[in-house]
């Protein structure tokens, strides 16, 4: 089973820069989508291989929301964490399967000035939280943008970005709870090298530079990575300012 997994910077607008010819070539069995910035009634989507379509939208216009496509039915699905304060933004999607969950989810930036550095703080708890109590009736895969770059290896200019959002010590250890929780970063798993990003500013063709920050993933529980089969990266996939990441396992 392959997923894949995106931030389409919305999916209006990537929708006329290649996403269907990307879907088709990459073709995953389940298509986890992050900052939508659309309701699906907004949406002209037609993905014929693909019948389950789940959709948690912000209830702010053109902001945030996640998306996923599945060509597997799951047996049960559920939006949000069941916490009022952080189900409003459309950020997390979960869908249950016979063997695991699967979680995309679309983590708060902390913003200019760190100024939602304390409520970002906050939803890591409680997002690592609601994580456990998934794990406790079976394993779990989870995906999306967790905007977080966990080690200097994962972004081009760590010393220059120190206390920028993204990279401040609190988010960075964060991420160190779920690694600490058990739960494994898929790509690290098989690749150490540097240099290998999936997001990338804007500004300062800082793209064609490979100036770029990987905050992109997909991590599982421990008992799942005998499964894990691949992952990787496709930093030549273009139209947004993330590029996607994807996941192989077997046995499930």
């Amino acid at each position: 089973m392959k997923l894949a997994c995106w931030n389409v910077n919305g999916i209006r607008s990537i929708l006329t820069k290649g996403f269907l010819n990307y879907v088709c070539d990459e073709n995953p069995d389940i298509l986890c989508l992050q900052e939508t910035k659309a309701h699906p009634d907004q949406v002209d989507l037609v993905l014929p291989n693909y019948e389950h379509h789940f959709w948690n939208s912000a209830q702010k216009k053109g902001y945030s929301g996640t998306a996923v496509f599945s060509k597997k039915e799951p047996l049960a699905f559920f939006y949000g964490m069941g916490i009022e304060k952080h189900d409003l933004e459309g950020r997390i999607i979960t869908l249950e399967f016979d063997a695991h969950f699967l979680v995309n989810v679309y983590t708060p930036n902390s913003k200019r000035e760190l100024e939602r550095l304390n409520y970002r703080m906050g939803w890591d708890r409680d997002f690592l939280q609601f994580l456990k109590k998934l794990e406790k009736k079976k394993p779990v895969i989870f995906c999306g943008d967790l905007n977080v770059a966990h080690k200097e290896i994962d972004l081009a200019n760590p010393k220059t970005n120190h206390r920028n959002a993204g990279f401040t010590d609190e988010e960075r250890e964060g991420f160190d709870h779920l690694m600490q929780a058990g739960f494994t970063d898929s790509f690290r798993h098989f690749n150490q090298d540097p240099g290998h990003y999936t997001w990338w500013s804007y500004f300062a063709n800082s793209r064609a530079r490979n100036i770029g920050w990987r905050i992109d993933y997909f991590c599982l529980s421990k008992n799942l990575v005998p499964h894990m089969k691949a992952a990787g990266i496709r930093p030549k996939i273009m139209g947004s300012d993330h590029c996607p990441v994807f996941l192989e396992v077997k046995g499930l």
